[in-house]
């Protein structure tokens, strides 16, 4: 497929940062190369080292664009909850929700976890994810019940992807009973 040049796009290095997302997704990191990116992106493939030094920063990017977008969502959806009974449906949205149903996410997730084992610049964005969802849900339990359903969170979308009989409900019950008998947050 040949790509169309375009002298003034000022969106390309954004478009080659969400064209990344879509490789990983579809062929994994190892499967990534800066011509399939490029073919994905519409970009001529010398727009890849013009704006990023390499694969690595260009992964890296994509995972921040992915962890924001995420962040954004998660944060949208436990902010909308103003009593402890919606705050606790909200975790039970951002565990069963749109969020990580999809395989793409699910698969991009994944992938960056991976990747972060060996990249301190990946850890760092999921540290930084982690801190962000912890923000959320603190704003409705206590810093110990937080963790937990931070934890909570992480885990069970993973299982969730591997055993569909994890339904909302169970979900709903797990959610319930680690936030039993946490306090509310004190308000500043």
């Amino acid at each position: 497929m040949a790509t169309t040049h375009r002298p003034k796009d000022p969106q390309r290095r954004e478009k080659i940062i969400a064209a990344t997302l879509d490789v990983i997704a579809e062929h994994g990191i190892a499967g990534t190369t800066h011509r399939r990116i490029a073919a994905a992106a519409e970009v001529p493939l010398g727009s890849m080292t013009y704006y990023f030094s390499g694969m690595e920063e260009l992964l890296t990017e994509a995972f921040m664009l992915m962890a924001t977008t995420v962040s954004r969502r998660y944060m949208e959806i436990m902010d909308a909850a103003t009593t402890r009974e919606e705050a606790r449906e909200a975790v039970v949205e951002v565990i069963t929700g749109d969020i990580w149903e999809t395989p793409r996410t699910l698969t991009l997730s994944y992938e960056l976890y991976a990747f972060s084992i060996k990249n301190e610049r990946v850890r760092e964005v999921i540290r930084h994810w982690m801190s962000q969802s912890r923000v959320a849900i603190g704003r409705h339990f206590d810093p110990m019940t937080t963790y937990a359903l931070d934890a909570a969170v992480e885990g069970l979308t993973i299982h969730r992807s591997f055993q569909p009989e994890i339904t909302r409900e169970t979900v709903r019950e797990i959610v319930d009973r680690l936030t039993r008998e946490d306090e509310p947050p004190a308000r500043l």
